[in-house]
């Protein structure tokens, strides 16, 4: 506990001086790792507090951010909700929507909840171009921050600071949630719904107080957006938003409370980081996700969780050696693969085939990638992804095959102070 406090401390203090390290653009980018950090976190209240997979969360994001443009605009940030307080107008407009929706989608459950939730949110994104008024068209409706309390917010630094505050507040919040009663419930409604209803409990209730809580928070995320970009466009009820916060939430994992925000804040950074390197970004965030299903299911907080235990039970020597296997296999994988989806990416593109044509009888032209010229057609070009992909395979297998082998050694009783490593959760 102490640990984590302390941890807990030091990621707050960092944050807090982060518009002193990072340049205006990468403040501008921190704040987006927030608003998408909170949004992970409010839906991992549904998707993995409460067992019920959403496809449209999307369409609450984008109610709030809605809600909060024209609170701005009808009051002009003064008044009884002046800029500081105007998530409360997304808050709001998340919450009574998704009490609305909710009535209808937790009546059923599974399949039939998420297919529920992806119609109504493929209902809200058809509608709204059609509402000028009150989504404004492809144009999307303006505002602008008025000052508050002394402060102007004219500036990136002070809009970070004033998301950075909502942003740890509504965590408190659905942290202090969880430890209620009713969040001891929610987690009821995971593991076996039918024994709630059987002990009495109102399931239908309970299911649709928690999805008009989540959607409540993700429209405070929503607000923020607005708040930061001065503007809301219909586009924020656009499916791929719903995918992005499944993603995150998965990819940070969805049984550590602080897993999606994790998730979220990677998964920008790389967004924003990657976007501008590669086209294919979006293909290396699926290969990540899909990875992380296969081999990693507690997701990246989980796996450090899996690596303190295996501290716990085997040792600091032991693991030491383990982890640098894991992480040397992991960067070997990683740069054979990007170099080989890099060059696949370019030999295939448009623009090569063009220039190729221009001389149809040389060779093929050099492509130049990570600072050095490569010919497609030489050997050696794709002898160095197939060596990179070939060593990190073997250090992968080399390090499953040291815990298996721990493993092995506890349950014959020969290492007694080895117990059994889950290894379906370990490292792989």
């Amino acid at each position: 506990m102490k640990t984590c406090l302390t941890s807990l401390s030091v990621g707050i203090a960092l944050l807090l001086a982060l518009p002193f390290l990072l340049s205006q653009g990468l403040v501008n980018a921190a704040i987006q790792m927030l608003i998408a950090a909170l949004f992970a976190c409010a839906y991992n209240l549904l998707c993995g507090q409460a067992g019920m997979l959403s496809f449209g969360h999307a369409a609450y994001f984008g109610v709030g951010a809605f809600a909060t443009v024209h609170a701005m605009n009808a009051i002009g940030g003064a008044g009884l909700l002046p800029t500081p307080l105007l998530p409360l107008a997304g808050a709001a407009g998340g919450l009574l929507f998704g009490a609305i929706a909710g009535v209808f989608a937790t009546r059923r459950i599974g399949t039939y909840f998420a297919m529920i939730t992806l119609a109504i949110a493929e209902l809200v994104h058809s509608l709204a171009p059609h509402l000028k008024g009150l989504f404004g068209g492809e144009a999307g409706v303006s505002t602008m921050r008025m000052p508050a309390w002394g402060l102007d917010f004219g500036s990136t630094t002070q809009v970070y600071y004033l998301t950075l505050a909502w942003v740890l507040l509504s965590l408190a919040l659905l942290y202090a949630y969880t430890r209620t009663p009713m969040g001891r419930l929610t987690y009821g409604l995971r593991e076996n719904s039918h024994r709630l209803r059987f002990l009495g409990y109102n399931v239908h209730g309970l299911g649709t107080m928690v999805f008009a809580i989540s959607a409540m928070f993700s429209g405070v995320a929503g607000a923020l957006q607005v708040v930061s970009n001065e503007s809301a466009n219909y586009v924020v009820f656009d499916p791929g938003l719903s995918a992005a916060v499944v993603l995150n939430t998965y990819i940070g994992g969805v049984k550590v409370f602080l897993g999606p925000a994790f998730g979220a804040a990677i998964m920008t950074f790389f967004g924003y980081a990657v976007s501008d390197m590669t086209r294919s970004w979006l293909l290396y965030q699926g290969i990540l996700f899909v990875l992380v299903m296969m081999y990693v299911p507690s997701g990246l907080m989980g796996l450090f969780g899996t690596v303190n235990q295996m501290r716990r039970r085997m040792g600091l020597a032991r693991v030491i050696p383990l982890v640098a296997l894991t992480v040397a296999a992991a960067l070997l994988l990683s740069a054979g693969g990007a170099f080989l989806i890099e060059m696949l990416q370019r030999v295939f593109s448009q623009d090569y085939r063009s220039l190729a044509k221009l001389n149809p009888g040389a060779a093929l032209p050099a492509i130049t990638l990570f600072g050095r010229a490569w010919l497609p057609a030489a050997a050696a070009t794709w002898l160095v992804p197939a060596g990179l992909l070939l060593t990190g395979g073997i250090l992968a297998w080399f390090s499953r095959h040291r815990v298996k082998r721990y493993e092995r050694l506890a349950e014959e009783g020969i290492a007694t102070d080895v117990p059994a490593i889950n290894t379906k959760e370990g490292i792989a």
